[in-house]
């Protein structure tokens, strides 16, 4: 529409048409008014039923909730109002009829269950606070692209049909590719570490990862988005850096463009960016500070994964962000290298928030000879791994990387209670429409 105005752009003493959906209507006898919404906000619509068109009032006073309308008319000021304008209407235009019978309020007055929301998610996001969720998003995902960038990144984009699984065979959602047995792929870890083979060096990459897991928490999805870093003639603590740098670019982002959806989600006060470096505790003071909590039921030991309690304890005893370095070798992926001067630990790393996990990453094992062997280690078939294992023989130099779940990402950085909430059509166990 060439001549619509933005609610949010309509000023006293304009003649304006904007168009939105009916938020709310107002019957208080011989005056009425209609709440209109559009993306920037909304606006009073104010009928004078003794001074108009029985028609004009009939159409703006009869159209359900959610409708689609066009309004033209004299903008007004007026403090009581809402934004303190509001339009006096020469014409109305139903554009789309909403049904009477919503599934679900988007005025946010009747609560809805997610499931309920999420079977929904076009009527959901016509709420303030979860549309605010995805402006944030979108925020996160432009600063972080800026971010790499700054750190002289190309943007790659890899395969999601891959003929093996980057870890293996597990986890794996296995299709039909003309004939053959195919998957999806979990991550482009291989692929990345293949672009710093080349000329490109250092890259980055924004797009979904696929994990075949039967869980069903409020922190996992089966599809997700991953934001990856990989960068060659780097080791494991340049590649934390670099990690320390995007995730404070994604705050600060949203700090300078996004108070308005902060304030819609009560978040103002307490949102702040992380401070400039995050405390970095090797794999083994981390098992001793849980330990040390006494929230387990039994101690930790050298060997063992940190269970959720385990993280969740850690995370306030910490109380920011935090890497977790030094990983014993044994239970860190085959392209993960090990310290040159101690075999038993791995350069792999994991990147904390207080709640939970954000990143994986770590330096890989450049050497050919030392990556087949970890293949081995691990029970993988170097061969079905041929198209990347082949390249380490043409000269691949020293690299790291990592990989940060952005959802987790979103999920953190507004407290919101399940990941499901940050994402527009999520894909768990359960859900695969819409």
């Amino acid at each position: 529409m060439q001549d619509r105005t933005y609610t949010a752009d309509a000023e006293p003493g304009d003649t304006v048409t904007v168009a939105g959906w009916v938020h709310e209507i107002r019957d208080l006898g011989g005056i009425a008014f209609l709440i209109l919404r559009d993306t920037t906000g909304k606006i009073q619509v104010k009928f004078e039923k003794e001074e108009m068109d029985d028609d004009l009032v009939e159409t703006g006073l009869g159209v359900h909730r959610e409708s689609v309308i066009v309004v033209t008319g004299d903008v007004e000021e007026e403090p009581r109002a809402p934004t303190g304008v509001e339009v006096t209407p020469a014409s109305v235009e139903v554009l789309a009829e909403a049904d009477p019978q919503l599934p679900l309020d988007p005025s946010g007055k009747v609560d809805a269950e997610l499931s309920t929301r999420l079977d929904n998610r076009t009527l959901d996001l016509r709420k303030e606070e979860v549309k605010a969720i995805f402006e944030i998003r979108a925020e996160i995902l432009r600063s972080v692209r800026e971010a790499f960038r700054s750190l002289g990144c190309t943007e790659i984009n890899t395969p999601k049909i891959v003929a093996t699984g980057t870890e293996g065979g597990t986890e794996l959602f296995p299709i039909t590719y003309f004939g053959r047995e195919a998957f999806m792929n979990q991550s482009p870890q291989l692929f990345k570490q293949l672009m710093v083979g080349s000329g490109l060096e250092r890259v980055f990459e924004i797009g979904p990862i696929f994990r075949a897991e039967e869980h069903n928490t409020p922190r996992h999805l089966n599809e997700a988005t991953s934001i990856d870093f990989e960068s060659a003639f780097a080791d494991h603590t340049e590649a934390m850096d670099a990690c320390e740098e995007v995730v404070r670019a994604a705050y600060e982002g949203v700090a300078e463009n996004c108070q308005k959806e902060l304030e819609a989600l009560d978040l103002t006060d307490e949102f702040e960016v992380p401070p400039e470096e995050f405390p970095r505790l090797t794999y083994e003071e981390a098992i001793e500070r849980i330990n040390a909590t006494g929230e387990l039921d039994e101690q930790l030991v050298w060997g063992d994964d940190l269970p959720t309690e385990g993280e969740k304890a850690l995370g306030e005893d910490v109380g920011s962000h935090y890497f977790i370095t030094d990983w014993p070798a044994e239970i860190k992926p085959f392209y993960i290298k090990d310290h040159d001067d101690d075999e038993q630990l791995s350069t792999g790393f994991d990147m904390m928030h207080p709640r939970m996990e954000l990143v994986s990453g770590g330096q890989r094992e450049h050497r050919y000879d030392h990556l087949v062997e970890g293949f081995e280690q691990q029970g993988l078939d170097p061969e079905a791994f041929e198209y990347y294992t082949k390249m380490f023989k043409y000269g691949m130099p020293p690299h790291a990387g990592w990989g940060l779940g952005c959802e987790r990402l979103v999920m953190t950085m507004l407290g919101l209670p399940n990941i499901r909430e940050g994402v527009l059509f999520p894909r768990d166990r359960q859900r695969l429409s819409p």
